[in-house]
């Protein structure tokens, strides 16, 4: 009989989830010992009655490389240790299924894990680690918030989009005479805004790591228009928030969704500066899940595709609880713990930020 491996991915999906599939079933295809199932939407699969467990193979993943989402499906609510269940009153209550989530993998024959997700879902995996699972963990995420590895698969595509889409506000801004506001994702990191801001060439980026001052950027965008005539483009991050000022979101009604729901950051932005006597026409574009769909870029397949095939030879090397990574042009692993022990904040005196600095781009400090 075969060892099963079984793969899941978590979270919320991005461009380059089917490539790490792939790469997966192709290279333990290789192998004559192995076979690999998938748990549709993360762990839900093997929780849910009856279970939705998929088989992997070739046929499965063939030219899915370049497809956006995943096969198998993703959730970004609960998990083993957090199960929303209905009470009787119509109201719901999160209990730790983890125990029989074990019970159930072992009547499964699983093997080994491969859990595919970002910070929440290799949190999950080191606390199943803890447990006695063999999971090795692959980084996925367009925010880019993985300290362990230098890029997380998923980021480079959504950068692009975004980049995309503020060149096309470039040229309107300059026909109207206008501001234009793009929202972009990255929740608490700026890396989205920052990339997107020094690719497109905006005047103004605001991250999460900047609190900005708004007489600041006014002053910036006032400096661009004479009698009227001119235009500023500005890149704004979703937890992007004023100095002395909290980011903008509420408070998620969805079942099972605990993260706050970052929203409005580009239209308090607006405000603030038509409060502040800003005479421009200024418009808000938010970008919003269009950045995670759509075919990955050739770099987050390639990236993506390594990170499957290190994978698996993880599992057959034994190296579990431990999460693939991205270093220095190599592909290397850490430990699940070291992977989740740091959040990836841009780093305010790095290089990047200096660059961005010197080519006239202002942070509102």
């Amino acid at each position: 009989m075969k060892k099963k491996v079984l793969v899941l991915t978590g979270g919320g999906d991005c461009p380059g989830l089917n490539a790490v599939i792939r790469g997966i079933v192709k290279r333990a295809a290789q192998t004559t010992d192995w076979e690999v199932i998938g748990s549709k939407e993360a762990y839900n699969g093997v929780l849910s009655n009856p279970q939705e467990i998929v088989t992997l193979d070739n046929r499965a993943v063939a030219g899915i490389h370049v497809i956006g989402g995943t096969i198998i499906g993703t959730t970004n609510k609960g998990g083993p240790f957090n199960w929303a269940v209905q009470q009787p009153d119509g109201s719901w209550k999160n209990e730790d299924r983890s125990a029989e989530l074990v019970k159930r993998l072992q009547e499964l024959n699983v093997e080994a894990i491969i859990s595919i997700g970002g910070d929440g879902s290799q949190r999950i995996s080191q606390q199943l680690v803890e447990k006695g699972l063999k999971i090795v963990g692959v980084p996925k995420t367009i925010d880019n918030d993985l300290s362990a590895t230098d890029f997380t698969f998923g980021f480079q595509t959504a950068v692009q989009i975004a980049s995309d889409a503020f060149d096309k506000l470039v040229t309107t801004a300059a026909s109207h005479h206008r501001v234009m506001i793009l929202e972009v994702m990255g929740r608490e990191a700026g890396w989205i805004a920052l990339h997107t801001a020094m690719s497109g060439g905006a005047e103004v980026c605001l991250i999460p790591e900047i609190p900005y001052n708004i007489q600041k950027i006014a002053e910036k965008v006032n400096s661009r228009y004479n009698n009227g005539k001119g235009f500023v483009n500005i890149v704004i991050a979703e937890g992007a928030k004023p100095q002395g000022g909290g980011i903008s979101g509420m408070k998620s009604t969805e079942v099972g969704y605990e993260n706050l729901r970052l929203a409005g950051a580009a239209y308090r932005l607006s405000a603030e500066l038509k409060a502040v006597g800003c005479k421009a026409d200024i418009r808000e574009t938010v970008l919003g899940h269009i950045q995670r769909g759509g075919s990955p870029s050739a770099f987050d397949r390639v990236l993506a595709t390594q990170f499957g095939v290190k994978a698996f030879e993880m599992v057959l090397a034994g190296e579990f609880g431990r999460m693939v990574t991205y270093k220095n042009n190599n592909i290397s692993t850490v430990t699940l713990q070291e992977a989740v022990s740091n959040y990836n904040f841009v780093d305010v005196n790095s290089y990047i930020v200096k660059a961005a600095r010197g080519v006239g781009i202002s942070f509102g400090d």
